[in-house]
């Protein structure tokens, strides 16, 4: 592969990571409200979802996405209705404890929050959109190195990078959360404000052209 081209999507790719999108909100989300653990678990589900997506372009079903432009704004409304069934679940369990419990929220099962994160990144087009619209233009045709393999060299090194910067996210954000929950009724708080960015995601998912 070209080395030119690939330092180059090197630090595109790094600048596009490092800007605020509803992946990076959504760990902080699942971040804050729930401890560090969950927080990687999310990171995990989501580089999860990144690589089915990467094996997709392989393949050619990015083409065949191309070809049929209403799949992505199905995926879009799909996937900010998740976020909005996420957040109202979320809400709806702090209300459900009633004002007598104030016991901060417990973390989700793993497996659970890996399930839910790799669907939240499966229905997000803006990984798609990245192999539609960028990824095509860091591929070299002339080294003999065939496109699928190029294209899914490419999309590994994005999973390599989001789940560094991800995993720093979560780890900050969860150390910023453990800091505010310094009581029961405090750790509800943060709770309610990890279920209203759940919603915040929802529609920064919608704005993704």
């Amino acid at each position: 592969m070209d080395t030119h081209l690939l330092l180059l999507f090197l630090g595109m790719d790094l600048l596009l990571i490092c800007t605020p999108g509803p992946d990076m909100l959504y760990v902080m989300a699942r971040s804050l409200g729930q401890g560090r653990r969950t927080g990687l678990t999310a990171v995990a589900g989501i580089c999860g979802g990144y690589a089915v997506h990467t094996a997709m372009a392989a393949a050619g079903l990015a083409a065949a996405l191309r070809a049929v432009p209403a799949a992505l704004p199905a995926m879009k409304y799909a996937g900010a209705a998740y976020l909005v069934f996420l957040s109202v679940r979320t809400l709806m369990a702090l209300r459900n404890r009633g004002g007598h419990t104030l016991a901060a929220p417990t973390a989700e099962p793993s497996g659970k929050v890996l399930r839910q994160s790799l669907l939240t990144a499966l229905l997000n087009p803006k990984g798609l959109l990245l192999y539609l619209s960028l990824m095509p233009q860091f591929i070299s045709t002339g080294t003999g190195v065939p496109l699928g393999f190029q294209l899914a060299a490419l999309g590994l090194l994005h999973i390599v990078n989001c789940a560094l910067l991800y995993g720093l996210v979560a780890t900050l954000t969860a150390r910023a959360g453990h800091a505010l929950t310094g009581t029961p009724k405090a750790a509800r708080r943060v709770s309610a404000v990890s279920g209203t960015l759940l919603l915040v995601v929802a529609a920064a998912t919608l704005s993704t052209h």
